[in-house]
């Protein structure tokens, strides 16, 4: 999976950091998170503890969008063989699918062909009925895969404003709160346009706290948010768009336009939608992989947030106790967490993501002896060509340099410099980011 694995394994502790990251990843490949939820018994098809009756439905439909969606959708087209009858998905690789139709756009700012694929989807939704079953898979990076502008509003306007988020520093909810109200698909909308057929909502969560109303930008789930709160998020973050997308936003905050539908909407009457998986199960499985190499572990955290060298200075301090103090869990210990860091941009980005940024800040705080390893479990930090990054005291030997290019946000080149970038290419599936720290025993500690 990490295929520059042999030139970064320089230590033990650095092979268990490795063995920790492609754990969690495995552990979260879509094929086996939908197997473990998704089952059919004869006519019934279970769902996470429901069963709908196949034979009650003269179509099954497979529709939706993200960077794991066509690894969900051929778990189901396995699960389902010849009752799928149809289906179409936007992801950002080709995959070959027997029955639902792959169509590929880009990711993390919409294009042309996102759109017109988007378009194709709601196409088949509108042929729906209520004899219909309509199985929708949303995972990571389906807020920008699935991108269907708004009636009133261009491509190019979508794009601006999705640039001006992404730069902004803004958490990925409040970024979406404002891409649902600009969007055709998003916030409960795509359940409303395959009205009144019957929906399944299958999601991989990528997002801190497992909100599924923020997973792709919860085109299946009610939506909580208003017109306001995304003019709200435009000036808290400062985040200056077409005026085009203003005068959108305003008209709907004025009651001009209709808002995304809330959970009081008839569309949730015969809409369902369950988590497949989530970073805590990529974490519990990168403890487990440690516990079996014999360390003691603690999960920290699966809710990291915040600006990434920031995050990655706390996570030094943490392995500094651990290593010195034996504190909060004795060495040889494995620490791991989970979540989302930001990168706030001031002025032109160098290389890197966000994963790479916080590796770098620790590496100029770690002291001797652990290790730690950064990912995107996607397998593309920000974007650069590398999942992330894994770092000891060691990385850095010109302190001044890396401090500068972290501050220039081109943390990517000095781990790259320095044969530190983790890379895996893409992973085909999206829980957001793990963090694991390999403290080996140090010695007797002074007392």
């Amino acid at each position: 999976m990490i295929s520059n694995r042999p030139e970064l394994e320089r230590t033990p502790a650095h092979g268990l950091a490795l063995d920790c990251v492609e754990s969690a990843i495995t552990a979260a490949a879509p094929e086996r998170a939908t197997r473990a939820s998704v089952g059919v018994d004869g006519t019934q098809l279970r769902v996470d503890g429901e069963s709908y009756d196949l034979a009650a439905y003269d179509e099954v439909v497979v529709v939706g969008g993200g960077k794991a969606a066509a690894g969900v959708t051929a778990a189901l087209e396995s699960l389902l063989g010849d009752r799928l009858t149809d289906g179409c998905i936007v992801t950002e690789e080709p995959a070959d699918l027997d029955r639902v139709r792959v169509r590929v756009g880009d990711h993390p700012v919409p294009t042309e062909r996102n759109v017109a694929a988007t378009r194709e989807l709601l196409e088949l939704l509108e042929t729906t009925t209520e004899d219909t079953l309509v199985i929708a898979v949303v995972t990571g990076g389906a807020s920008a895969l699935l991108a269907a502008p708004a009636r009133d509003l261009t491509l190019s306007a979508l794009r601006e404003t999705t640039d001006a988020l992404l730069e902004s520093g803004a958490p990925i909810a409040e970024m979406n709160a404002v891409r649902k109200h600009l969007s055709a698909t998003k916030g409960g909308q795509l359940a409303r346009a395959a009205t009144p057929a019957t929906v399944v909502g299958l999601a991989l969560s990528d997002v801190v706290g497992d909100d599924l109303s923020v997973v792709g930008s919860g085109p299946t789930v009610p939506d909580g948010t208003t017109y306001a709160d995304a003019l709200g998020v435009l000036d808290r973050y400062d985040v200056a768009v077409p005026e085009a997308v203003r005068s959108h936003l305003e008209a709907g905050d004025g009651g001009d336009r209709p808002e995304t539908p809330a959970e009081t909407d008839p569309t949730f009457e015969r809409t369902r939608t369950v988590c497949l998986g989530t970073n805590g199960t990529a974490l519990d499985a990168a403890v487990e992989t440690a516990s079996e190499a014999g360390y003691d572990t603690l999960r920290l955290t699966s809710r990291l947030r915040g600006q990434a060298r920031h995050v990655g200075q706390v996570v030094a301090s943490v392995a500094e106790s651990v290593a010195l103090d034996g504190e909060p869990v004795e060495p040889p210990a494995v620490v791991v967490a989970g979540g989302e860091t930001t990168v706030q941009l001031d002025g032109e980005a160098g290389r890197g993501g966000p994963n790479q940024e916080l590796a770098l800040a620790a590496a100029l705080d770690l002291p001797p002896g652990p290790v730690l390893a950064a990912v995107d479990t996607d397998g593309e930090d920000g974007s650069s060509d590398a999942a992330g990054a894994i770092v000891d005291a060691s990385t850095v030997t010109d302190t001044a340099r890396a401090s500068e290019r972290l501050d220039a946000h081109d943390a990517g080149t000095v781990l790259a410099d320095a044969g530190a970038a983790i890379r895996t290419g893409p992973t085909g599936t999206n829980v957001n980011d793990v963090v694991v720290v390999v403290v080996p025993e140090t010695g007797p500690r002074e007392m």
